[in-house]
This record gives C-alpha cells, sequence and structure tokens, in this order.
C-alpha cells in the first residue's frame, strides 16, 4: 500500500527534523552559555585592570607627593641615623608602590637589589658592607610576598644594626644548605637590647611573623664581629639546588 509507504517515510522524515532541531538547540544552547561565561569573564577582567590602573594611578600620585617630602626632610636632617630610618621609610613605600606592577624576580635578583640598598645606606651613615654570597647560590623564582618579605626582614636588621647597634661594618652571608637558604647578618656594635623592648622589639616581632610568612625562621645571638648576629633560614621552591656545608 503506498500511502503505508508514505506515511511511514513522513513520520521518519518528522523525526529526523526533530532530532537535527534538537541537536541544533542544544547546540545553540551551549553556545549562549559560552557566550555568557566569556562576557562575565571579559567584564570582570576589565573591572580588575580598570580597579588596577586606578590603584596605580593613586599609589603613584602618593609617591610623588610623600615620596619627594620624605627625601626632602632626609636632607634637613643633621644625625645620619635619622636620616637612614627616612630613607628606610620611603623604600617600605616604594615596596608598596612597586607590588601593584611588579614583575617576575628570581633569588639572585632579590640579592642584588637588596645589597644595592644596603650599600646604600651604609655608605650615608659612614658604614661598611662585607656581602659574602655563595657562587653557587641557586636562582629560583620568588613570588611577590616571598620577594618583599626577605627585603623587609634584611631592611629591618640593618635598621637595627645602624639605630640601635651603631654598627660601623656588617657582614652579610647568604648561601644555600641543601634545600634551604641561609642568610645571616653580622654588625660590630655593641648588641641589640633585649627582645620586646620599645621600637627594637617591634621589629623583631615583624622579622619573626615575615619569617614565619616564608615557611622559615629567624633567630639572634652575639655575633663574631662583637656585635648582634641576625640569622634567617626558609626554604627555597623545589627545584635542583646545589647543596653545601657550613657552620652557621
Amino acid at each position: 500500500m503506498p500511502w503505508l509507504a508514505l506515511l511511514v517515510f513522513a513520520v521518519l522524515a518528522l523525526a529526523a527534523f526533530a532530532l537535527a532541531m534538537h541537536r541544533r538547540a542544544r547546540a545553540l544552547r551551549k553556545a549562549l552559555e559560552r557566550l555568557r561565561n566569556d562576557t562575565a569573564a571579559r567584564l570582570e577582567d576589565e573591572r580588575r585592570q580598570g580597579a588596577d590602573a586606578e590603584r596605580r594611578r593613586l599609589l603613584d600620585d602618593l609617591h610623588d607627593d610623600i615620596g619627594a617630602k620624605l627625601l626632602n626632610l632626609i636632607h634637613s636632617l643633621e644625625r645620619p641615623e635619622q636620616a637612614d630610618l627616612v630613607r628606610a621609610v620611603v623604600q617600605d613605600f616604594r615596596d608598596v608602590v612597586s607590588r601593584s606592577h611588579q614583575d617576575a624576580c628570581t633569588l639572585l635578583q632579590a640579592l642584588g637589589q637588596i645589597r644595592e640598598e644596603t650599600e646604600a645606606r651604609l655608605d650615608a651613615c659612614g658604614s661598611r658592607l662585607d656581602w659574602q654570597q655563595s657562587p653557587d647560590t641557586p636562582d629560583p623564582d620568588l613570588d611577590e610576598q616571598q620577594t618583599l618579605h626577605l627585603f623587609r626582614i634584611v631592611r629591618e636588621a640593618v635598621t637595627n644594626a645602624l639605630r640601635h647597634g651603631h654598627a660601623t661594618q656588617v657582614r652579610m652571608r647568604i648561601r644555600a644548605v641543601a634545600d634551604e637558604l641561609l642568610l645571616d647578618l653580622t654588625d660590630d656594635g655593641p648588641g641589640l637590647p633585649a627582645p620586646g623592648a620599645g621600637a627594637a622589639g617591634r621589629g623583631i616581632a615583624g622579622m619573626r611573623h615575615r619569617a614565619r610568612a616564608l615557611h622559615g625562621s629567624i633567630g639572634w645571638e652575639a655575633g663574631t664581629l662583637g656585635g648582634t648576629k641576625v640569622i634567617l633560614r626558609f626554604p627555597l621552591p623545589a627545584g635542583p639546588l646545589p647543596a653545601t656545608t657550613g657552620r652557621v
């Protein structure tokens, strides 16, 4: 019966059409979902970039204004220790500004910047830096927070050596021991006040906090130059590290 064959054909054609429309509708829904997600991500990215740009602009304005005033204050101070304290504040402020657009940094790059800053501070106070860095010090990547904590710990240690120790010489030793970085800073002053005493105590508490943030430890002991030795150790990022031996 021809009409039965036509009916079957029509039913099959309608079924095929319905299936095709269902698949097309499903593909369209997926495309719309992707478009919605992409649009939301793009809008969020644009919002974040706009907020970052505004924050950088405000920080740069603050740096140009407050930073200039602090630098003028340095030149008006008579005592080198006071001027060095203001320099440390200026550098801390610059750290806050640079964190908003800081590039990736390796350990050796960070150490190079720390050495340059420390030499400038000590030279301005008539003191000398003896920098002893192992030639096989590894060079893993440091994230922004690790770099900042390392800078702040060393900066506070140098501040204590100058303000409380009245150091004329500071020795900095850096080396890798197994999978840790070992950094010790020794001055030739009379030593720090007792832990917890005044500004030095607050600075020491901050150094301990930053050492813990590095998953490391920090300690103080009598230095071989007659003053105080600050010992910082923290694990380096994963990777092949040269093993060295030596006593702290």
